[in-house]
């Protein structure tokens, strides 16, 4: 897939998540790199990477941190994310203008994959670990692969509100879930979190200034209530402690053990998709090895929100996955959008 054709794929996943100005955004940079335009100079180099690969959104979130820094205050007059209005001719001039004059410094963020840690997907890790602890009862040691900056590992000191009536988590909770998901019923079953490690090829800080900036630029500017939940996340992470650290995938998870009394478990969300083919088998394959080494006093758990069949050769579908040792059965317990909006539990059903 060509440049172009991944833009224009990202604009109509844009589109349909709720981002109508990053949807023109993006149509307007191919606009102006299908005609030789400052956009082809900045993107020179990168015509044949994959969609998977998300240039679009690394330009995107190079151009947005500027904003957020008062580094492009013309710019920041068009970005509802620091109270600007989006407006497709003039924001189109004032985005070609930062091109222009900042062309190298993004050419620079360029090489660094989009640092989303998208808090919206934590309804899916709190209510997994829900219904994992409703069969296991035990407190969780919680590793997360593409952790980024750990906020997600926080999950159960966010409030999920359910349409019934019904809510979960930290009552004040500066993070609120509205209609957090729907479906089947969960039970409120007491859950402990004993241990919250996370990993990441690039971790981010966020207590810092510039930690809380980097995964900011990575929101969608024009969507007010994944801002809402982050800047509430990066509140609940300054209160409760995680370990992130500076590890690939594969040596992380190779340096897990199993632990008497405690479930352990990895959890990864719409990350897979950044891993080559030989680092998923290698996870896959010590997953597998930690699971064989399971007892019923010392279980192993991995819960993930990806891009997934539920039967060889059927279509993907963003699937919240529970596989549980020992015994190794892998079972969907919902489904939900890339962002975790929509989220739907359903009756669990067995892989095969």
């Amino acid at each position: 897939m060509d440049v172009v054709a991944a833009f224009q794929r990202q604009a109509i996943v844009c589109e349909d998540l709720g981002s109508p100005m990053y949807a023109e955004l993006i149509r307007l940079i191919v606009d102006d790199y299908e005609v030789g335009g400052v956009a082809a100079a900045v993107l020179a180099g990168y015509e044949d990477r994959p969609f998977g690969d998300a240039i679009a959104l690394r330009l995107l979130g190079s151009v947005h941190r500027l904003v957020l820094a008062g580094e492009a205050p013309e710019l920041a007059a068009f970005y509802p994310s620091v109270g600007g209005s989006w407006d497709p001719v003039l924001g189109w001039e004032a985005f070609e203008q930062v091109l222009q004059s900042r062309s190298a410094e993004l050419r620079s963020l360029l090489t660094q994959p989009p640092q989303t840690n998208e808090v919206g997907r934590a309804a899916a890790l709190y209510g997994g670990l829900l219904q994992l602890v409703e069969t296991v009862p035990l407190p969780v040691r919680l590793f997360e692969i593409g952790a980024s900056g750990g906020l997600n590992l926080r999950a159960d000191h966010f409030r999920y509100n359910v349409a019934d009536g019904t809510s979960f988590g930290v009552v004040d909770s500066p993070v609120v879930f509205d209609n957090a998901w729907s479906g089947q019923s969960l039970k409120p079953v007491p859950l402990r979190i004993a241990e919250r490690v996370g990993s990441d090829i690039a971790p981010v800080n966020p207590l810092t200034d510039e930690g809380a900036r980097t995964l900011t630029s990575y929101v969608w500017p024009d969507m007010p209530e994944r801002l809402a939940r982050l800047r509430g996340a990066l509140s609940v992470a300054r209160e409760v402690p995680a370990d992130v650290r500076r590890e690939d995938a594969v040596s992380f998870v190779r340096g897990l053990e199993l632990s008497p009394g405690h479930v352990t478990v990895v959890w990864h969300s719409i990350m897979w998709q950044y891993l080559t083919r030989e680092d998923r088998a290698a996870v896959d394959a010590r997953l597998a090895e930690l699971g064989a080494r399971a007892v019923a006093s010392s279980p192993l758990a991995r819960l993930r929100l990806e891009p997934l069949p539920r039967t060889a050769g059927a279509s993907y579908e963003f699937l919240v996955e529970l596989q549980l040792w020992p015994g190794g059965v892998r079972r969907v317990l919902g489904r939900a959008e890339p962002h975790g909006q929509g989220l739907v539990w359903e009756l669990p059903s067995e892989i095969r």
